[in-house]
């Protein structure tokens, strides 16, 4: 027992070059809210048009020029600049299981990389051409090994991982995203890069992360579920689990991996079509896609991408260094989450971040709402953020990442987390595309649509989203199996099941 929760020095290599990969996209989330006021006014400039003043009713140039709509226009490039990202995301999520099971998850690693470079060059050369193509290409560009690496880091983690680890190891996902978004957000100040000089080599700097990944996965093992379930390759399989588990006796995993493929054998290869169309898969696929959408539209990218916005509507003097906290916030419980969610499990967990989410965002907008009355309630509308923050660390953060590699065994997961990574992406497009006119219309209600959102989201959560903790991939899916009994044989089996294992 006690082998199974050894780390040794290369799963640890091998779990942190992985999540490098997860390290890009928080800062690419990050990266792009702190030196908003900055990079509007070069798109201004370049495109010869007023800078953008959300406070202003009406302007006029010093010729007489009607200036009214050039808000709407920088809004628009903004929006898209900020938003093109997921779509990048979107369109490359769909190919997760196929480069995957092409290249191997190391090579497949490797490979991307390519994209993540050229992304940050574009964004980084902003400069010397269009600032605002080049801007919306690169974070296009850099979009697209974003959603590839997404799908890619949580299934080679999960398959490197022992199952008592799987759960701990799987949240340093969002330790990568919520680090890469508080150092993007440090770096941004004014006085180091966040200024009108250096903020291309701001955008462009998770380029470093990109080359340090390539050439750490060259000293990483190729995942041994890969080569043992996929290529049939025993010998190398059990070669790479001494290599990740030490001198542990490989026997039990390699007896699960081969019941594993067993199953998989039974079930032949998944498309994404079969995974929507056979019964065998449908609650699972529901689940799936319903703690994704629940990450993106509780709100939380509203708070990562425009929080710096937000704060200066609370009143706050000095919004940037009120995000930076959020930043700290967001790192602080996201390390925290990684004790909790093999303690407390992976259900219980997203239950609380959902509720507290949802009493924080009404907490929001009754700061924001009464602020013009009130002065003090800019001290609640910070907290609610600050809690906001906290709750989503607790569970809807971390949990959908890897929850989804649990919830499918060997044969559907690839077209699972591609299924998912699209479902996610796309909702993360919507947000980052509208809550700015969104925020413009409702102006302090608008969480209120975000609490109404997380109601649905939790009454889901606690209705379907089954408990993974502790259990290997074949019993998650003998759960969903068992979803057809009655919900009192449900839990006289699962009664059953825990005297067994006691």
């Amino acid at each position: 027992m006690q082998s199974e929760k050894h780390l040794t020095g290369t799963l640890v290599l091998s779990v942190f070059t992985a999540v490098l990969g997860f390290f890009q996209y928080g800062y690419s989330l990050g990266v792009i809210n702190a030196p908003q006021k900055v990079i509007e006014a070069h798109y201004g400039r370049v495109l010869g048009i007023a800078p953008l003043d959300r406070h202003a009713t009406n302007a006029s140039g010093e010729d007489g020029t009607d200036l009214t709509t050039s808000p709407h226009i920088l809004t628009m490039y903004w929006s898209l600049s900020v938003s093109v990202f997921a779509i990048g995301g979107m369109v490359s999520s769909f190919t997760v299981g196929w480069i995957g099971d092409r290249l191997g998850r190391v090579k497949a690693m490797l490979v991307v990389n390519v994209l993540s470079i050229a992304g940050n060059l574009l964004m980084g050369l902003a400069k010397f051409g269009p600032s605002h193509m080049l801007i919306i290409a690169g974070r296009a560009v850099t979009g697209l090994y974003c959603g590839l690496s997404s799908g890619l880091v949580p299934m080679y983690v999960s398959e490197v991982s022992p199952t008592a680890l799987r759960g701990a190891l799987g949240t340093l996902h969002q330790l990568a995203i919520v680090t890469g978004i508080l150092i993007s957000q440090v770096l941004g100040l004014d006085f180091l890069l966040g200024n009108d000089e250096m903020w291309p080599l701001l955008l462009g700097l998770s380029g470093v992360a990109a080359l340090l990944q390539f050439f750490l996965l060259l000293l990483c093992p190729e995942s041994p579920r890969y080569l043992y379930i996929k290529l049939g390759k025993v010998e190398e399989a059990k070669k790479s689990l001494k290599w990740l588990r030490g001198n542990c006796d490989p026997m039990k995993e390699i007896a699960e991996m081969e019941k594993e493929k067993q199953e998989a054998a039974s079930e032949k290869k998944v498309s994404i079509r079969q995974l929507f169309t056979s019964s065998k898969y449908r609650q699972a696929v529901i689940v799936a896609l319903m703690v994704q959408i629940s990450q993106q539209f509780s709100g939380i990218n509203a708070i990562f991408y425009y929080s710096t916005n937000i704060f200066e509507r609370a009143g706050v003097d000095q919004p940037v260094y009120a995000t930076i906290g959020v930043g700290v916030v967001n790192t602080v419980f996201t390390v925290i989450s990684v004790f909790l969610v093999e303690k407390a499990g992976r259900r219980s967990l997203f239950l609380v971040g959902l509720m507290g989410m949802l009493i924080s965002a009404v907490a929001m907008t009754v700061g924001l709402a009464l602020l013009s009355q009130f002065a003090w309630m800019s001290y609640v509308s910070m907290v609610a953020i600050f809690l906001f923050v906290i709750f989503f660390e607790v569970g809807p953060g971390p949990i959908p990442w890897f929850i989804v590699a649990e919830l499918f065994s060997q044969g559907p997961r690839p077209a699972a987390i591609a299924v998912a990574g699209f479902c996610n992406w796309a909702c993360n497009f919507i947000v980052g595309m509208c809550f700015q006119y969104i925020a413009d219309l409702c102006g302090p209600y608008v969480f209120v649509i975000f609490a109404a959102l997380l109601l649905v989201f939790f009454l889901f959560a606690y209705f379907k989203v089954p408990e993974t903790k502790g259990k290997s991939f074949e019993e998650i899916a003998a759960v969903f199996r068992r979803k057809k009994l009655p919900a009192k044989a449900m839990t006289e089996l699962e009664d059953l099941r825990g005297s067994e294992d006691a």
